[in-house]
């Protein structure tokens, strides 16, 4: 009992390390040394690394519901945190990448004037990621998935002096508005047909209302569900860079090396396939849009790894390459019926 509520407490500090790391670093005066601002970034990325492996494989509790956000008319919010095998395993990802990429950074940026605000994006990076893995309803995801786009923005423009990263960290806002207005849209239908945003209530009335495909209630909700799961998809294609929302992602180069690893190491742009994974209950029984995971993943899989095969900057070649392995994932999840 003793360990579990242990566990229990430190998956609800978990959340919140990187932005007391974030914090502290931001409090500490810019001519500090530089070497401070090391170890506390290394002591923070440790403690976050170690406690990701150690919720990978401890079962604790999987489900936190810290009370009421707000209320709006027929519309609650509460925060509901989740820790299920699918979190737990996109946290191992997250925090064992962001630390490799915060380590590196010590070096790599050590001499560069904003040296600190820099440290003070990628925590904030990792904050938001990990809300947005951890969320237990859709406004929490969608806050968690604006949060990454708007600190991807800020660490592509990082060197604001250079035109060319202006121009890639505002192409990565507009192509990924996109999709953000797309899930705008899949969320105000998902409120529209089962009157809540949280996962653990809309995900099991699918599942019933399914099962009663011969009523009239069904055969509309059939058409609800295609109609939710193409926004969800169009939201996950800009956020992962799949064909036809690509362009933004070879461009995000023109940031600093360690700000491109984050971004294609596995962070930011398996977003859009968590999202899709995360709403499995939903994508299951719509076969229209699986198809078309299917035919846009293998599509851009083949595309991007035919460009990849012609470029002559390696940074390039590293995002196309992302692009096509993205692609897999995506066409892998239309698949999850066949499997």
């Amino acid at each position: 009992m003793f360990v579990t509520t242990l566990f229990s407490n430190l998956q609800l500090l978990f959340l919140a390390i990187p932005l007391i790391a974030a914090f502290t670093i931001f409090i500490k005066s810019a001519t500090a040394s530089t070497k401070i601002f090391t170890y506390i970034t290394i002591l923070f990325a440790s403690i976050q690394f170690i406690l990701g492996v150690l919720f990978f494989f401890y079962n604790a509790s999987r489900f936190f519901d810290l009370g009421i956000w707000f209320s709006l008319g027929s519309l609650s919010i509460n925060y509901i945190f989740i820790f299920d095998p699918l979190t737990k395993v996109m946290l191992l990802l997250i925090t064992s990448i962001t630390f490799c990429v915060q380590v590196y950074s010590c070096s790599y940026m050590e001499h560069d004037p904003e040296f600190r605000l820099f440290l003070v994006y990628l925590f904030l990076f990792e904050f938001f990621m990990i809300l947005l893995v951890t969320s237990g309803n859709f406004v929490l995801l969608f806050f968690g998935w604006e949060g990454v786009g708007l600190l991807s923005y800020l660490l592509i423009n990082f060197w604001h002096t250079r035109i060319q990263a202006n121009k890639a960290a505002i192409k990565a806002v507009i192509v990924n508005k996109i999709g953000d207005v797309a899930l705008l849209i899949a969320f105000s239908m998902v409120f529209f047909v089962f009157g809540s945003l949280d996962f653990h209530v809309i995900f099991p009335m699918a599942i019933l209302s399914h099962s009663l495909i011969e009523n009239a209630f069904s055969t509309n909700f059939q058409s609800y569900i295609d109609l939710i799961t193409f926004f969800l998809l169009i939201g996950a294609i800009a956020k992962s860079a799949q064909l036809g929302l690509h362009t933004w992602l070879p461009d995000a180069m023109e940031g600093p090396s360690p700000v491109s690893a984050l971004i294609h190491a596995a962070t930011m742009v398996t977003a859009g396939i968590f999202l899709i994974v995360r709403c499995s209950p939903l994508f299951e029984f719509s076969p229209i849009t699986l198809n078309l995971c299917v035919f846009i993943g293998a599509s851009t899989a083949f595309f991007a790894a035919s460009v990849a095969l012609v470029q002559n900057d390696i940074k390039r070649i590293i995002a196309f390459s992302t692009c096509s392995q993205l692609g897999y994932m995506l066409m892998c999840c239309g698949l999850s019926g066949i499997l």
